[in-house]
């Protein structure tokens, strides 16, 4: 390549990023641009804006990462055109974009950086920004499918339920723990129509047909937009267990209490995955991840997201599984939602889509069934036109997440097109 983003993207992924633990990349990207006389405000949310001159267009990213398997040790390597990691989530999303803005900066190009904190939890950074903004257009990069134009996303909220129990029954023999562990897990908005084994679903369903079964606990999945890896369960039964190539079965010692059973009626009922489509885009109109599950001998609390591409569909689907949370009598509460981009083609979508067309020899309008901080960035900014694009990524959120290297060079040309025509 003849920049130096890959060099840029793979520095970054030795200094941890996880969300929530983000000072150490925001201080080395605020020397970074200091040291090449850019501007640099960071608000109180720790959102980073660098700029320098009089710029026209916002080039915008997050700087933290949904940390998976060994993350934040991250290892790095080749295969082929894909930059990988080993056993860990790889943090392409959003650090490809971070290094392509390196990239410019040491250029000296005149731009706005804007470089928003804690995306992947709720897009906290964006929701707080307080800046003021010079340039009438901003083009985010956290997209993920060369060749694309995004114009728009999916809003979503999380829910979190929790509930006491009563009743509990001492047992002390023929005790089990079931666990299921390393799926592929994936990215809980772009991934959820890939029929990717949801681990919480899958050992419920493998309880569900044991008979004469009592609940100890049940845990499973890693993040709320994360498709689940994970799921452990002790149970007590006198049946015999059917041997299975998923379920790891280990028989256990010791007295252990009870807890309600509906737990696993409740995990059974409530919908993961797809539950309509968007057929205009070709994606998922409404979906439902159910993400984490913890449970113990006193309560249990389940944390559902759920994603629409318009807020009436989002009232619904979020209503589909309170609704059987409130059959059940556990008490929730909404902890954290975002609004959805309604999709809108303007003249500087149409100008990214003819520079794309020039790179790639083909580009669509796409809007993503996942949340990207341009609907909440527009809610506070409504007098910029908003695009996304990025180099390809597959499988974010994942151990399996991998970054297209030839697409990197192909976007970041674009990027400059786009920057230079504005």
């Amino acid at each position: 390549m003849s920049s130096k983003i890959i060099e840029y993207f793979i520095e970054i992924t030795k200094i941890p990023h996880c969300s929530q633990d983000t000072s150490r990349l925001r201080d080395f990207l605020v020397k970074f641009a200091k040291d090449r006389d850019y501007r640099v405000e960071i608000d109180k949310s720790n959102n980073i804006l660098i700029s320098k001159g009089n710029p026209k267009i916002i080039l915008q990213a997050h700087y933290d990462m949904v940390c998976m398997g060994e993350a934040p040790n991250i290892e790095t390597f080749i295969d082929g055109d894909l930059l990988k990691a080993k056993n860990s989530s790889l943090g392409a999303d959003n650090g490809i974009a971070i290094a392509m803005m390196m990239e410019l900066i040491d250029r000296g190009v005149e731009c706005e950086y804007l470089i928003t904190n804690d995306e992947e939890i709720g897009l906290i950074g964006a929701k707080a920004l307080n800046f003021e903004l010079q340039s009438k257009y901003m083009l985010n990069l956290d997209s993920e499918d060369e060749g694309e134009v995004y114009i728009g996303c999916a809003g979503g909220e999380d829910i979190k339920a929790s509930y006491n129990y009563k009743n509990s029954k001492i047992v002390e023999s023929n005790i089990y723990q079931l666990s299921i562990s390393n799926l592929a897990g994936g990215h809980s908005g772009v991934d959820i129509d890939k029929n990717i084994p949801s681990a919480i679903k899958l050992l419920v369903e493998y309880i569900k047909n044991i008979d004469n079964f009592k609940l100890i606990s049940f845990s499973g999945g890693e993040r709320r937009n994360s498709i689940p890896a994970n799921a452990k369960a002790i149970i007590h039964t006198s049946s015999n267990l059917t041997l299975n190539n998923l379920v790891d079965i280990k028989p256990l010692d010791g007295k252990f209490e009870t807890i309600d059973n509906t737990l696993i009626d409740i995990l059974d009922k409530i919908h993961h995955g797809v539950v309509d489509y968007n057929n205009e885009f070709n994606i998922p109109n409404s979906s439902i991840n159910l993400a984490i599950i913890s449970s113990d001998k006193n309560s249990s609390t389940i944390e559902i997201t759920t994603r629409a591409m318009s807020q009436d569909s989002l009232n619904s689907v979020t209503k589909s599984a309170i609704d059987i949370l409130k059959e059940y009598n556990y008490s929730y509460q909404i902890e954290d939602n975002y609004l959805a981009w309604q999709p809108k083609i303007d003249n500087f979508s149409n100008l990214v889509n003819d520079k794309m067309k020039k790179e790639f020899g083909y580009s669509k309008f796409v809007a993503i069934h996942a949340g990207l901080e341009c609907g909440v960035i527009s809610d506070i900014y409504p007098h910029i036109s908003y695009t996304s694009i990025g180099p390809t990524i597959r499988y974010p959120h994942s151990q399996k997440e991998e970054l297209q290297i030839s697409s990197i060079e192909k976007i970041f040309r674009v990027v400059e097109d786009v920057i230079n025509d504005i």
